[in-house]
């Protein structure tokens, strides 16, 4: 079995913001009008910043957030239609055509890493030409979150299957973690022990988020220094 996962290091994330970027350009995720972007800004991958400390010792952290793809994944639990469902290979995500936009999931989801369409979503028109074909627009109305680029998952096994091998460790680089100009980012097998992903979560930096909800995230960062 396959458990896909994501390790972030936050000693190299320079909050450029290539990654959320590209995650919108890649899952033809909507904008929003510069009014409607705090309250309802959808980015399936955002960043955090923070400052810590005072002048002239001061300093930046950044938390770069996709959706933890949790073990115990509180958004599939509270779904009333089984909209919310994590696949095979450990991915969770969201059925549109069931969802009935209740909005229980995002309610649930303990690091408000879920997002409601509140309206027909839209590009810009010089970005309708570059809308993904892999990836189907939601509609308004439907909860949407993070998903691996479930495409470029269904790709990569495609291909393996295609050339008769196994799934190999880089096969699989989702949008966010090809553009970080960083390499902060690193995307595999959780249940492969001989993967990049598997190593760096047994160094003494790895951590999750909010491990006390109990929810076993399968995107663990490395503490800085």
């Amino acid at each position: 079995m396959v458990k896909f996962g994501m390790v972030i290091d936050l000693d190299k994330c320079t909050a450029c913001q290539a990654c959320t970027v590209a995650c919108k350009a890649e899952n033809n995720v909507s904008f929003q009008k510069p009014e409607e972007s705090v309250t309802r800004g959808m980015f399936w991958n955002d960043v955090l910043t923070s400052t810590e400390g005072e002048y002239p010792s001061a300093k930046m952290k950044f938390l770069p957030r996709p959706c933890m793809h949790c073990e115990r994944p509180p958004c599939v639990q509270v779904c009333p239609v089984g909209a919310s469902f994590k696949n095979q290979d450990g991915v969770v995500l969201v059925n549109y055509e069931r969802c009935i936009g209740c909005r229980y999931c995002l309610i649930a989801c303990p690091y408000n890493l879920r997002y409601f369409n509140w309206r027909v979503p839209e590009f810009p028109d010089s970005m309708k030409s570059y809308v993904n074909p892999l990836v189907p627009v939601r509609p308004r109305g439907v909860a949407e979150k993070c998903t691996f680029c479930i495409q470029r998952i269904t790709a990569g096994k495609s291909t393996a299957r295609k050339e008769k091998r196994e799934l190999r460790d880089g096969d699989i680089v989702p949008a966010c973690v090809q553009t970080c100009t960083g390499k902060a980012r690193t995307f595999g097998d959780l249940d492969n022990p001989d993967s990049k992903v598997s190593k760096l979560i047994k160094s003494n930096r790895a951590f999750v988020l909010l491990e006390e909800k109990g929810t076993h995230p399968q995107v663990y960062y490395l503490t800085e220094g």
